[in-house]
């Protein structure tokens, strides 16, 4: 077995990440409007993440996508925050520590681009990932910010990458 690499999104990547995303969602119940299932860049995710001040990271083991996540100026934000987004994994890949690599390139990626918030959003339904928010400095709010456009999410938090 060969060790998780983290790479940049590439073209050939959209519809694994799409299939990916989809069906970790349908498996908890979460493919609900207002949420990531519904994106209409689900299927063209290396063209969203070519934005300014944006990455996405892939991870890939035996040279194969077993999930991602990256960082997003989305809209309504405060200046200098990003947004966290489509953190997704193939079920034999969660509890391995791969999501805490992902989340780890994330905001190391976007103390380089500048920012000095992240916030991120998520529903009860995928509860499991809270502790490792949590772990990786995450904080509950009691509102959302900006303008996501995921009205299915009800959790809202944010960390800071100010020392």
């Amino acid at each position: 077995m060969q060790p998780v690499q983290l790479r940049l999104i590439a073209q050939q990547d959209n519809g694994t990440l799409a299939h990916i995303i989809r069906s970790t969602l349908l498996s908890f119940d979460a493919a609900v409007p207002g949420t990531a299932f519904y994106d209409p860049e689900l299927d063209t995710l290396s063209e969203t993440f070519q934005a300014p001040g944006s990455r996405y990271w892939v991870a890939e083991q035996n040279n194969t996508v077993i999930g991602g996540a990256g960082i997003y100026p989305s809209p309504g934000l405060p200046a200098a925050y990003c947004e966290l987004v489509k953190l997704y994994l193939l079920p034999e890949a969660r509890g391995k520590g791969i999501g805490k690599m992902l989340i780890a390139a994330c905001l190391q990626s976007a103390g380089q681009l500048g920012y000095t918030h992240v916030y991120l959003e998520t529903m009860p339904q995928l509860h499991m990932s809270l502790p490792l928010y949590e772990k990786m400095g995450f904080t509950r709010l009691e509102q959302p910010m900006g303008n996501t456009q995921h009205f299915g999410c009800n959790i809202w938090m944010l960390k800071s990458l100010l020392h």
